[in-house]
């Protein structure tokens, strides 16, 4: 699901923090966006966007949402002390903040703003949203996000109280945050929807306000949810009571839940949609060579990688030359070009090249089918088995989507062809799918990832703990695990690079996961449409969005 700067821009934020004058502390300030300057331009006409999301989202809590579907809709409806525009950290729901000498106390001072149905937005709805999340009765899948917060793992994981967790309105204006290490990319991380407030006083009068639009669903964000037909239609329309409201132009966005391709670009060809595609939707690919053809095609590479996740407690998969065998047998250039079509750059690696530009190569080589019958025959030997025939049949799954069909049967094909193995198909509506994943009911499962914020710890990081939120491989490794908690406290970027660098070689050499593709972002959307903000992480913000 799914957001952020530069490592470089990180590296020089932390440069700046040392070398701030005396006192301890550095303030920063940003006054209000631009208010009204597409005015004249938008006065006759309608402001009325229409998007497909494909389908229901996962939760449109804050804190439990864990998907892009989700997203996509939270960042309309919420903002956080930060938001992210020209791929960096602008003030939103803060509008200043010191930090200490150590870089490790952030102390916000947020603005006057009231959530959609008249409360202030106070100190108090963020330090309870983000303990509600780190709470580990409510099983938050991205609690560990929240992870850099100090204490934040010991309560998500029953070892502190929340009260030890270091955030804390200091007053109704105040919110202090003490981290667990330095951490350059903090204002990243607060853009972030598992770092969106929450109304508190609304969710403790009813814990279940997040599940239909109405009353009790209060946001504080550029537009609040006035419908919500489940498994159908969500409708937002402008808040009204939004800080920056002057800035937002759009009066209305239609999001349709229509999960096939080709009824979504027909209803763009149609006039029923503004925008087909990502990254909300999806176009066919068979139809991109001609919409690249005839100019209508945006493309954008973006952090992210589409992979396949082996359930490490899944016989044969519990065995690494099984599922290196299965990594290496896979013909990625082939995949991309005659199955994904979008431009998307083969993966034999887990950090976009985005992040880690050495990773466009990797680290094996594609399509390595002698190699891959190498590992079989060795997985073979240490299962007992005599041959390929004595493995039973593996079930491959992904969620409900043509894209993710074709790629699966291609890969399957490629699997019986070069390895003798046989691979049933399993697909399921996202909802039933990622429910699937996460309670380990399942082989082999289609995932994507998109980065939350632009460094490779957020790819890694996903693997660190065998019950990590969005682990679902069940696989961990102690000297993975170390260096990536080492790295969080190396101040030096070089040193630093080295260790993520080498714990992602362990990840690639014990092969939970097997990347396929890093993506690209490809949408048609109509002419008139501008100022949409699609970030170098693969989301999308239409604030600023307008039609001339």
């Amino acid at each position: 699901m799914k957001k952020r700067v530069s490592f470089l821009f990180s590296l020089m934020l932390v440069l700046s923090l040392f070398l701030s004058a005396c006192g301890g502390f550095q303030k920063k300030e940003e006054s209000a966006g631009d208010k009204g300057k597409d005015g004249d331009k938008t006065a006759d006409v309608p402001q009325e966007l229409r998007i497909n999301i494909k389908t229901e989202p996962f939760s449109l809590n804050p804190g439990l949402a864990n998907d892009s579907v989700s997203g996509s809709v939270l960042n309309q409806t919420f903002e956080g002390l930060t938001r992210i525009k020209d791929g960096k950290p602008e003030l939103a729901m803060a509008e200043s903040y010191e930090v200490s000498k150590d870089l490790k106390t952030y102390t916000f001072k947020l603005r006057d703003a009231k959530w959609t149905n008249g409360d202030p937005v106070t100190a108090k709805d963020f330090e309870y949203a983000w303990k509600w999340a780190l709470d580990p009765k409510n099983q938050a899948q991205y609690a560990y996000q929240l992870y850099y917060i100090k204490n934040a793992q010991a309560f998500n994981e029953g070892k502190a109280k929340a009260e030890d967790v270091g955030v804390k309105a200091i007053d109704d204006k105040t919110l202090q945050v003490t981290l667990e290490s330095p951490t350059p990319y903090f204002l990243e991380l607060t853009a972030f929807y598992t770092y969106y407030p929450v109304n508190s006083k609304m969710a403790q009068q009813n814990p279940k306000w997040y599940t239909n639009a109405g009353d009790q669903y209060t946001s504080n964000g550029p537009f609040k949810m006035v419908s919500w037909e489940h498994n159908n239609k969500i409708v937002l329309e402008k808040n009204e009571n939004y800080w920056d409201a002057n800035s937002v132009k759009l009066e209305k966005i239609e999001m349709v839940m229509v999960n096939d391709t080709n009824t979504e670009l027909s209803m763009f060809n149609n006039g029923e949609l503004d925008w087909a595609g990502m990254p909300t939707g999806q176009l066919p690919p068979d139809s991109l060579p001609k919409l690249k053809e005839e100019g209508k095609l945006n493309v954008q590479p973006i952090a992210g990688v589409y992979w396949y996740k082996f359930n490490t407690e899944k016989p044969p998969l519990n065995n690494v030359n099984i599922r290196k065998a299965l990594a290496y047998a896979i013909n990625r250039k082939a995949i991309v070009e005659n199955v994904a079509k979008g431009g998307e750059i083969p993966a034999m690696a887990a950090v976009p090249p985005t992040m880690f530009p050495e990773n466009e190569k990797g680290y094996f080589k594609d399509n390595d089918v002698e190699k891959a019958k190498e590992y079989l025959k060795k997985g073979l030997e240490e299962l007992g088995l005599k041959d390929v025939k004595d493995l039973p049949p593996i079930t491959l799954s992904f969620n409900t989507d043509d894209k993710h069909a074709k790629i699966a049967q291609a890969i399957q094909d490629m699997w019986k062809k070069n390895l003798g193995i046989e691979v049933k198909l399993e697909n399921a509506e996202w909802a039933v799918y990622i429910d699937k994943l996460h309670s380990g009911d399942f082989q082999i499962g289609r995932m994507g990832w998109l980065g939350d914020f632009n460094d490779p710890i957020n790819f890694l990081e996903l693997y660190r703990d065998k019950k990590g939120g969005n682990n679902n491989t069940n696989w961990e490794n102690p000297e993975y695990k170390q260096l990536l908690i080492d790295s969080q406290k190396e101040t030096d970027s070089e040193k630093r690079k080295e260790m993520l660098k080498e714990a992602e070689t362990i990840l690639m050499d014990e092969m939970p996961i097997a990347p396929i593709f890093f993506y690209t972002n490809t949408w048609v959307q109509k002419d008139n449409l501008k100022d949409v903000e699609m970030s170098g992480l693969g989301d999308v913000q239409f604030k600023w969005a307008y039609f001339e």
